[in-house]
């Protein structure tokens, strides 16, 4: 599975990218252990919290395709390093602030942008661009796996933080991981790394309006959106549900633990299957699972081994949509602009992150509960697993180009 990374200079490519997507993806996706412990030391309430940080789902997604736009035409090694400076500040500065303006600029605005700018987008288009076609697949599961394995790493030990030195302590650590992977950006893009090589000379701007004509690529959209709205929604009021039924936070922090240990598989096995199986059947299997997933916790008692459950089998198509959206993107298009292509279907991804974690804070303040969220997930989900079969895939036999492949239904 991994033969074709074992090169000493791809490996270190794919896993300098896997190190900073696991610092800056483990700090985005544990803002929802900070939920409660803000608002019991501020009272600003839930809503305006969630706001907030619905904010920071959207600035996320939004700050994709400009930082790969400025990567594609600058190089990834600028972006990187503002983003894990910008990251580290808006973490620093959040216990200081004390309502929720403060906080959607603190949160909402520069720890996403810099989350953002330090993410799939630029990392994937990076590395794709360092290595050789039949890398790619494996190496964007693995880099994938990386914030995954943030995520499994930073949930329970902030969760720690919190209950130990407070959650103003947990922040400003966060914020001091971020600033420790500040080396892993010369490993990616330094001289030991191999160059880019760019057979298509054709510029942005007739690039972005080639994918914006073609229907696939909205189709692809389409789906993306309703993985953002699922996983913000999770990631954000997960801790919410968990309090609702009378266990301690600890299942929470817990859950989003396992929820990146399972991705770590996931993603793996998602890198390979890019290349073994249409990418389009792949993510429609994901979204069809996930929708079934959501009514079986509907069915079961709520427990701690429901949750366990539950977080291990959503964990392991969580962030594993990742390595055949981006797959299909490189085939549709090539990989010359995939930083900005794949920017904007996370655009898409966010834009259904910002209704996921905001509507998330209206329904539990409106109605108790997050029922009708759930409801809501499961038709998106079934939805988006239906979307992704019109989408017009090369076949597996064609090889990633660098120009555009001819597609074939």
């Amino acid at each position: 599975m991994f033969h074709t990374i074992r090169r000493p200079d791809i490996l270190t490519v794919t896993l300098a990218a896997a190190g900073i997507l696991m610092v800056t993806m483990g700090t985005r996706q544990s803002f929802g252990l900070f939920v409660s412990p803000i608002n019991s030391a501020t009272g600003m309430g839930i809503a305006t919290i969630s706001l907030a940080l619905a904010i920071g789902q959207f600035t996320w997604g939004a700050i994709q395709p400009i930082a790969g736009a400025v990567a594609d035409r600058y190089g990834p090694r600028p972006v990187l390093l503002a983003a894990l400076i910008t990251l580290a500040l808006g973490c620093a500065i959040t216990p200081f602030i004390e309502n929720g303006f403060g906080l959607a600029i603190a949160l909402g605005i520069l720890a996403s942008i810099g989350s953002g700018a330090g993410s799939f987008s630029v990392l994937i288009g990076a590395a794709a661009q360092r290595l050789p076609i039949e890398a790619r697949g494996t190496a964007s599961g693995v880099i994938n796996a990386g914030g995954s394995f943030g995520q499994f790493i930073f949930a329970p030990l902030l969760q720690k933080l919190i209950q130990s030195v407070g959650w103003m302590g947990a922040m400003w650590a966060m914020a001091l991981a971020t600033l420790a992977a500040l080396p892993l950006v010369g490993k990616l893009t330094g001289a030991g790394a191999a160059a880019p090589q760019h057979a298509d000379d054709s510029r942005l701007g007739p690039a972005v309006m080639e994918a914006l004509r073609n229907p696939s690529y909205w189709l692809l959209h389409a789906g993306f959106f309703t993985c953002g709205f699922h996983i913000a929604f999770l990631v954000t009021h997960l801790p919410g549900e968990v309090n609702l039924c009378g266990l301690p936070p600890s299942v929470a922090s817990w859950s989003l633990a396992i929820i990146g240990l399972a991705n770590i598989f996931g993603s793996l096995y998602a890198g390979s299957c890019v290349a073994r199986y249409r990418s389009k059947y792949v993510l429609a299997a994901m979204y069809g699972s996930r929708a079934l997933l959501i009514v079986w916790y509907l069915w079961m008692p709520r427990t701690e081994w429901t949750y366990y459950l539950f977080a291990a089998g959503l964990g392991f198509t969580w962030l594993a949509t990742v390595p055949p959206t981006a797959a299909i993107v490189g085939k549709l298009f090539g990989t010359r602009y995939l930083a900005t292509l794949f920017g904007l279907t996370l655009l898409s991804h966010q834009i259904g992150g910002f209704l996921g974690a905001w509507l998330g804070g209206i329904t539990i303040s409106r109605f108790g509960d997050f029922s009708w969220m759930w409801y809501a997930d499961i038709s998106l989900a079934t939805l988006a697993a239906l979307v992704n079969l019109p989408i017009k895939e090369a076949a597996i036999s064609t090889p990633l180009p660098n120009r555009p492949a001819t597609a074939e239904s």
